[in-house]
């Protein structure tokens, strides 16, 4: 009795640490967008980031300022002064400068986006970038393509004290780079959305065997595969508006089938399959906002939807065990913590579901 109560208030706790983390909008994770794209002549820089995290260092501006035409293009020297500061790019060893040629505010994303100049007498051999563009964030990344000739030829994420990155001018990034790259950013998507943490653990609530669970989670495995290769190679792409208040749904469904109990026939594993082909446009829209080098589309597909099915391992890993280790030891401890899990999905797909069709 006293390991079954241990394990429920290790649940509890488990449970209390997500809907701590649902006060925020699921996915809302603070990233920047940098292009660098190089020619014989120069090396353009495109950087589109939030306008809360670019006014942050500007005294007495608010976000909203930037997102006016006047507004941003009369902060434009001083956020150049900044982020030059964040953004060092050199050339064979040496600094090359920024000129900033543009900066526009896209008001409908609450970002903006900055143009730099570059400029060199002869294309470098290589190239090496240092990004930390918002030291006041740990939680910050920045996604960084590069192209040569028009052409995506690398990738790189920045968080963090992340180390520079440099590389050879005409080389090509290596599968297993690319590879290596999506796999973590799948695994840390997972992480950070704590609406498919709490779906997961919705239809594992009301336990079952270990076939019967590895069976519900191949089935949303395989739903959401589907519909994130739909949305990625822009066959079918439903909008975020549409997708996100419908994700928040599916988890209330799962919640209150938990609270309810188990039925003759278990629909979990149809549950799973249809809110899966769902969440595998929600997986998506990550995607979207990313560049993907054409040369190694499906590694980055592949690698990314890996990297989502490791952090499910992980939370599956986690949670049947501690839910049949209950069940075994007492039953009537067990039916308290399915009904204190259930209810707590529910609240919290509940709250997202408000949060996101608000205007």
């Amino acid at each position: 009795m006293n390991k079954a109560r241990r394990a429920l208030g290790n649940f509890c706790a488990l449970l209390f640490v997500v809907l701590m983390l649902s006060r925020a909008s699921a996915h809302e994770e603070p990233t920047s967008f940098l292009e660098l794209r190089l020619t014989g002549e120069g090396m353009r820089a495109i950087l589109t980031a939030s306008a809360t995290d670019l006014a942050h260092d500007l005294p007495a501006v608010e976000p909203d300022t930037l997102l006016t035409p006047a507004g941003a293009t009369a902060q434009g020297a001083a956020l150049t002064g900044i982020l030059g500061t964040r953004l060092v790019i050199t050339a064979d060893g040496l600094p090359i400068a920024a000129t900033l040629s543009a900066i526009t505010p896209v008001a409908e994303k609450r970002d903006v986006r900055l143009e730099f100049d570059y400029a060199w007498s002869s294309l470098p051999t290589t190239i090496a970038v240092r990004c930390r563009l918002f030291p006041y964030d740990p939680r910050h990344r920045t996604f960084l393509g590069i192209f040569e000739n028009g052409n995506l030829d690398r990738q790189e994420i920045f968080s963090g004290d992340a180390p520079p990155v440099a590389f050879g001018v005409g080389s090509t990034q290596s599968v297993g780079a690319v590879v290596r790259q999506f796999l973590a950013a799948g695994i840390h998507h997972i992480f950070i959305g704590p609406d498919h943490i709490l779906f997961i653990v919705g239809l594992l609530l009301l336990g079952g065997k270990f076939v019967q669970l590895l069976k519900i989670i191949t089935a949303f495995t395989i739903a959401h595969s589907i519909t994130l290769g739909l949305a990625t190679f822009r066959i079918l792409s439903p909008p975020a508006s549409l997708i996100e208040p419908t994700i928040a749904l599916s988890i209330v469904f799962v919640g209150v089938h938990a609270f309810f109990g188990k039925r003759r026939h278990d629909p979990r594993m149809l549950f799973a399959f249809a809110f899966g082909l769902i969440h595998g446009f929600g997986f998506a829209n990550v995607l979207q906002e990313m560049v993907l080098p054409r040369a190694a589309l499906g590694w980055s597909l592949f690698a990314f939807n890996g990297g989502v099915e490791i952090g499910q391992a992980c939370i599956v890993v986690l949670v049947a065990p501690l839910l049949a280790l209950v069940h075994r030891r007492s039953e009537l401890v067990a039916a308290r913590v399915v009904a204190t899990g259930a209810l707590a999905v529910t609240v919290a797909g509940a709250f997202w579901f408000f949060q996101r069709i608000m205007p």
